[in-house]
């Protein structure tokens, strides 16, 4: 049985200065293609039975980077719908909610059919993309490359935890995660490794 190594996409503009990024399409910046090169060192000589990545450029870019080869873009991989949030500040939502808290209350709907997301509805998306994963852990790892938000979610998921408890695990950009198991049930083997 293998490990599910879940992967943070390189810096982009916007997770530099906190805005929050779903839909919008941002590349790495510069220094984030050096952060998904770091990671080639984590990858060599280990056997991938699988390698999904989310269908943003950021994500794709980073398992490139990475030397994750055969990557299959799973649409379910896609960072939290933000909706009317979209390139807002956590800092500018709570001039006006002061209370907001996105695990809890998620977003409002925001312009051109982004509905934004409940966690629940994350934790549904998440919960499709493990059971595709888990097809794949009998022969080997699973690399999944995507979003903060999103693999937060898919974290608590995958201990069992609902949704909303994602807001338990701070990721960084550009780090490798590991989900394992012990006596045959999930559990967190590492958390935000860098080379």
């Amino acid at each position: 049985m293998g490990d599910l190594l879940l992967v943070r996409h390189g810096e982009t503009e916007w997770s530099r200065s906190g805005q929050h990024t779903s839909w919008t399409d941002l590349p790495l910046t510069p220094h984030g293609e050096e952060q998904a090169k770091s990671l080639v060192p984590l990858f060599a000589g280990r056997s991938c039975a699988l390698v999904l990545t989310s269908p943003l450029q950021r994500a794709i870019r980073t398992a490139e980077l990475a030397g994750l080869t055969g990557a299959v873009v799973d649409p379910d991989l896609h960072e939290w719908n933000y909706g009317a949030y979209e390139g807002v500040k956590t800092v500018d939502i709570h001039r006006t909610r002061p209370d907001w808290y996105l695990w809890n209350d998620g977003v409002p709907p925001g312009p051109d059919g982004h509905t934004g997301e409940s966690p629940d509805e994350v934790g549904e998306r998440a919960d499709r993309v493990l059971a595709h994963a888990a097809k794949a852990l009998d022969e080997g790892d699973v690399v999944l490359v995507a979003h903060s938000h999103f693999l937060r979610v898919l974290t608590a998921r995958r201990l069992g935890l609902p949704a909303s408890d994602g807001r338990l695990f701070r990721l960084d950009t550009a780090t490798v995660s590991r989900l394992s198991l012990e006596h045959g049930r999930p559990v967190l083997a590492e958390w935000n490794a860098k080379p």
